[in-house]
């Protein structure tokens, strides 16, 4: 990890979650968001997420997002760690498709929220963009890039009706 200012650190319980989380990448590009992205495991290397949230808080990190499959525990661990917003992101592993990560992300016991999205790349690009309302909330040029970025959905959508009825 760098000593770069960041708004958002980005952690995957493994590697195997990349073609998931990569969803988030060119969401927070494209409203200017800096971030970081490790591979870190909540059961393989608990001392190594907590150092790697001490750093992500001194280079300024405001949000977490975690993304983690199986057990799901990172988020979590995370949270439990940092007053920090934590974006849970349960990843489809194992038999359960998905079931078993988006339980064990959503469920924490109270005074260590998750905020836990959808299973999946769906789930990863709406972190990305709850990540950024969450920063937006103090950053009124980012609030204005959600307000087209919504208003850009609308218009796509309103286009494709028109396309369907003509």
């Amino acid at each position: 990890m760098t000593n770069e200012s960041i708004d958002v650190a980005i952690i995957m319980g493994s590697d195997s979650d990349l073609p998931v989380v990569e969803a988030i990448f060119p969401i927070l590009d494209s409203f200017g968001v800096k971030f970081t992205k490790n591979v870190m495991s909540a059961h393989r290397t608990p001392h190594d997420v907590m150092e790697l949230i001490k750093n992500s808080e001194k280079n300024g990190c405001k949000v977490f997002i975690a993304a983690a499959g199986m057990a799901a525990h990172l988020a979590g661990a995370v949270a439990a760690h940092s007053i920090k917003p934590v974006i849970g992101i349960p990843i489809e592993s194992g038999g359960m498709g998905g079931i078993d990560s988006l339980l064990s992300t959503a469920m924490m016991p109270p005074g260590v929220p998750v905020a836990t999205v959808a299973v999946g790349k769906s789930g990863a690009k709406n972190s990305a963009i709850l990540a950024v309302q969450i920063l937006a909330t103090s950053d009124e040029e980012l609030s204005q890039k959600l307000k087209d970025y919504k208003k850009n959905m609308r218009d796509e959508v309103l286009e494709k009706d028109k396309n369907l009825n003509s």
